[in-house]
């Protein structure tokens, strides 16, 4: 039996879980680096850099999904 593959809406919530996941990963990890490295960002603008990368992660991370599903990649094949 061979599966269809993940829906749209599916690729967007996955999308979407891991991007917010990596949301908090990078608020963590730029309060760690900019410091250590001697950047002076206010909470606002590191917020803005950071949402512009989360949008960026979040197209990127569905179309790879959406491409991967189109080319059937991960799909089983019939065993009969």
């Amino acid at each position: 039996m061979t599966q269809a593959g993940q829906s749209r809406r599916g690729s967007a919530a996955e999308a979407a879980v891991n991007i917010l996941v990596g949301l908090g990963v990078s608020m963590l990890a730029n309060a760690i680096v900019f410091p250590a490295y001697g950047f002076q960002v206010s909470a606002s603008t590191n917020a803005q850099i950071r949402l512009i990368y989360t949008a960026l992660s979040l197209v990127r991370s569905y179309s790879l999904r959406r491409l991967f599903n189109w080319i059937g990649f991960g799909r089983q094949k019939d065993s009969a």
